[in-house]
């Protein structure tokens, strides 16, 4: 994510966050993402907007390779601590999610609770933003390689949202995005943050543009993972792809 109010929020906000409920069910997680991507034992993964590192760390606790990836110094210094704790290495980077490259490719992939993917600055572009993120991803990604996202519910918000809503400024339906503010200490006014939701079919569109093949869609939201239909209500939806074994060409994404 390029904008500094995200930035300037998970600063704030890193010391606290191992304590929100959806950072309480990581083995169950893991043991999730094992089972979709298939890796081999010692595999290469990167954690795009790995946060704390919650999921690197236990990744890395399985034995393997691990790349964690964030915008937000603060959290990586959560992430290094807890590592160090734990006694596992994971080589973290800080870098924005639109922007990174590395010279060898991963053999997997994840990008988990929103870790960059929709959460937009003052000026990104809804539509170029997320497909930067998705394109960084399978560039660095050998042919084949399996990833895996959760991504904010677009239909939640159409459900919750009012036209009142949208005279205020609250929810766009052009960008289906939420706007709020946020007060975070030594902020000298509120932080504008931008926070944009997919529909199925979209994220299918985006992912194939980026060179990603969807192969599941379900429900996604944190605590609540499983091989099921999306809840029109719940926050997240998880996305399950490969990256194309072959080139793909702009009348394929299509």
């Amino acid at each position: 994510m390029s904008g500094s109010n995200w930035q300037a929020f998970f600063t704030d906000h890193a010391a606290v966050y191992d304590t929100n409920c959806f950072t309480k069910n990581t083995l169950f997680e893991v043991d999730f993402l094992l089972d979709q991507l298939q890796v081999a034992p010692g595999a290469r993964i990167l954690d795009v907007g790995c946060g704390t590192g919650r999921h690197s760390i236990e990744l890395a606790r399985c034995g393997y390779r691990m790349t964690g990836l964030d915008l937000t110094g603060a959290m990586l210094a959560q992430a290094r601590a807890k590592a160090q704790a734990t006694g596992v290495h994971v080589d973290w980077v800080q870098a924005d999610a639109t922007r990174f490259a590395f010279a060898e490719p991963f053999d997997a992939a994840i990008c988990l609770c929103e870790g960059s993917f929709g959460l937009l600055g003052v000026g990104d572009d809804a539509l170029e933003h997320p497909l930067a993120i998705l394109a960084n991803v399978s560039r660095s990604l050998r042919p084949g390689a399996g990833t895996l996202f959760t991504v904010l519910s677009a239909l939640r918000m159409i459900r919750r949202h009012s036209q009142p809503d949208v005279e205020q400024g609250s929810f766009d339906p052009l960008t289906l995005t939420e706007a709020s503010e946020c007060t975070v200490a030594g902020a000298d006014t509120s932080l504008r943050l931008r926070e944009r939701g997919f529909v199925p079919t979209e994220l299918v569109l985006l992912f194939r543009l980026a060179g990603l093949m969807v192969r599941n869609i379900w429900g996604g939201t944190a605590g609540n993972w499983g091989r099921r239909t999306i809840d029109l209500d719940e926050f997240e939806i998880m996305v399950v792809a490969r990256k194309a074994s072959e080139p793909h060409t702009w009348h394929q994404a299509l």
